[in-house]
């Protein structure tokens, strides 16, 4: 394959100057057409399915031969003009005929008018006879396009757009999902938050006043939470223990007909971790040319810009600067980098991941053998570094317990799904219908799968997993900790401005569910130290309410609290047993110890909800590389 190539691409040079647009006669549009289609269609005695037009760009992808030339080889087999922008730049007073996200995805530029027929630059010639039915109803004025495009670069293209349309792309990363469904009116000065406000100093009052029935109250509260949890949690392991979902199957037909999947890698401060991060994402064994890695790296991020600029990225690998702005959140960096995806499945990894090496391949058949209303796939999250200290094991524990019981048992109890930051997969289309994330909330992931839920879309778990580093350090754990809390909160709140809407929209088993998983998050974090009370009782010691609540009832209430830590610590035992984490038993009894840094997360979360809803506390990543390396795979799914 290689050397033919070589051998079309010196016949390309020497061929001179490619044919100019407009230079044919009037029977080469039904050549080009003819040319195209023939082009695109499978070698005879091939089994594989892939086109002429499919083995050039995985020989490019491979890094066998450069996009150039590809793109001459293209142009002089379809009879179309090469162009550079450098020296023939597109027509500016076109620039508003489509959507600039439009173009971006599909990879053309408006650019010219020749004759009356407006020209349409392409780095995609093969697709653009396909592509045309959409673009002529996509057309902003009542042009005719002209049916043989011109030939440009990726990159001519990309660079373009982003320039030519740098206002409209920075106004929408900030604001694309609608504001009814966003937390962007949200701040300090807000009407919800002077609310909040007086509701806790009036909290503050009474339990100056009557610090006992504070006491009885908040004690009350956080029993009948925790009792909701334990059914929460107990009911979906238990639902995912009595049926397992089945093994996920790879795909077995042809590569050619694989969908190209785009994945985003939002990057942040990130020094130590790129070079690594390019060795993990290169043990994926999906087709190069169906692979599109996009790092997203902040304009004003010269840590992390000069570290990638050092190193040789693959060329199913490149990067996309996300213009400087408010808020500096991952879920904005996103929402930027999407229009510039290129595939029809949107995944996410973190820049610490190291996934499954067929995870992609899992993905791709899932979505291919689902109905289009299953448009979210979540996978497993671990760790890898669990031998570093006793929060990395205990978070471990809590991971696998939430990932591969919790988890799989609210999919398949039907309720909606809270996503993950990372190892998300959505089906793109949906993920442009809703507005993609919301680049003000702090915890985007967990919003975007209730709105999914919301608009009518399921989240399926995926039976694969991508390892990660535990954040194992208390201060570190503690930030990070509270930004989810915070954002839970905000999320929760955001989805209850219209009760009966949402009530309406996911049905009211899944709203009880939705109500049930935010209720108990919070509160079970923010009023744990009223629970240890009941440890008091087991010391022997005499209980604060033992004079208001009748010893019978107290009892019942500490054996609850007794059971709940019973259920945390069997949870942990067969979660890290399914995911060959045997060694970690010893130290799921430590958990107790281990949660009361939730409780001083969720105090942080409360004051950062009232002062600075949307600061994002950076998790700094690459604090075990040397261990990581060895592990980079999985320790079990």
């Amino acid at each position: 394959m290689v050397s033919n190539l070589r051998k079309l691409d010196t016949q390309s040079s020497a061929h001179g100057a490619l044919p100019q647009s407009g230079g044919m006669d009037a029977a080469q549009p039904g050549r080009f057409q003819e040319l195209a289609i023939d082009f695109r269609r499978p070698p005879e005695g091939t089994s594989e399915g892939r086109s002429l037009a499919d083995n050039l760009r995985r020989s490019w992808a491979e890094g066998e031969i450069t996009e150039r030339h590809v793109l001459d080889l293209l142009s002089l087999s379809l009879g179309l003009s090469r162009v550079d922008f450098a020296s023939e730049a597109p027509d500016k007073h076109l620039l508003g005929l489509f959507d600039p996200g439009f173009c971006l995805k599909h990879q053309i530029v408006p650019w010219s008018l020749h004759q009356g027929r407006l020209v349409i630059a392409t780095a995609r010639p093969e697709r653009f006879l396909t592509l045309l039915p959409t673009l002529e109803r996509s057309l902003k004025d009542p042009l005719q396009i002209d049916s043989r495009p011109v030939v440009a670069t990726h990159d001519d293209i990309q660079n373009y757009l982003a320039e030519a349309h740098h206002d409209v792309l920075y106004a929408a990363m900030s604001a694309r999902v609608p504001a009814v469904e966003s937390c962007r009116t949200w701040s300090h000065t807000s009407h919800r938050v002077q609310i909040l406000m007086l509701i806790l100093m009036g909290l503050a009052a009474i339990l100056l006043l009557y610090p006992k029935l504070v006491f009885l109250a908040g004690v009350t509260w956080a029993t009948l939470t925790l009792a909701l949890a334990m059914l929460l949690k107990g009911g979906a392991a238990l639902t995912h223990l009595l049926k397992p979902e089945e093994p996920e199957p790879v795909p077995r037909e042809p590569t050619a007909l694989l969908p190209e999947i785009s994945v985003l890698v939002p990057l942040y401060k990130e020094r130590r971790i790129a070079e690594l991060l390019i060795k993990r994402l290169g043990r994926l064994n999906y087709p190069r040319d169906r692979l599109d890695v996009v790092l997203a790296l902040e304009e004003h991020d010269n840590v992390t810009r000069g570290a990638v600029a050092d190193l040789e990225l693959p060329r199913w690998m490149r990067v996309v600067v996300v213009p400087d702005g408010v808020p500096r959140t991952k879920p904005r960096a996103m929402n930027y980098a999407l229009d510039f995806c290129r595939g029809e499945i949107i995944g996410i990894y973190d820049a610490e991941d190291a996934p499954e090496p067929d995870q992609l391949l899992k993905v791709a058949e899932r979505f291919a053998t689902k109905p289009h209303r299953i448009a979210c796939l979540q996978g497993a999250l671990d760790y890898y570094n669990t031998q570093q200290n006793w929060i990395a094991r205990c978070f471990t524990v809590e991971y696998n317990s939430w990932f591969r019981l919790v988890l799989p048992g609210m999919s398949q109890m039907g309720l909606a799904v809270p996503l993950g930051g990372t190892t998300v997969f959505m089906r793109r289309d949906v993920l442009e219908e809703l507005g993609g994330w919301d680049a003000h909330n702090v915890t985007e992931d967990a919003d975007l799968g209730f709105r999914l839920a919301r608009h009518g879309y399921h989240t399926e778990i995926l039976a694969s997993t991508t390892s990660e580093e535990a954040n194992c350090h208390a201060r570190p754990w503690v930030t990070q900790r509270s930004r989810w809390l915070k954002g839970y909160v905000v999320t929760y709140l955001v989805h209850l401005r219209n009760p009966r809407l949402v009530l309406r929209q996911l049905g009211l088993w899944r709203c009880l569910g939705f109500h049930a998983h935010f209720i108990t998050a919070v509160s079970q974090f923010m009023l744990a130290p009223l629970l240890w009370s009941f440890w008091l009782i087991l010391l022997g010691l005499p209980h604060p309410l033992r004079h208001v609540i009748p010893p019978p009832l107290l009892t019942t209430c500490a054996v609850l609290f007794f059971t709940a830590e019973i259920q945390n610590i069997t949870l942990g035992l067969i979660a890290t047993k399914k995911a060959g984490h045997r060694h970690l038993w010893k130290w799921v009894p430590t958990l107790h110890f281990y949660y009361p840094l939730g409780c001083l997360a969720s105090y942080m979360a409360l004051y950062e909800l009232i002062f600075c809803p949307f600061h994002w506390h950076k998790t700094q990543h690459g604090h075990s590389i040397p261990e990581q390396d060895e592990t980079a795979n999985p320790p079990g799914a």
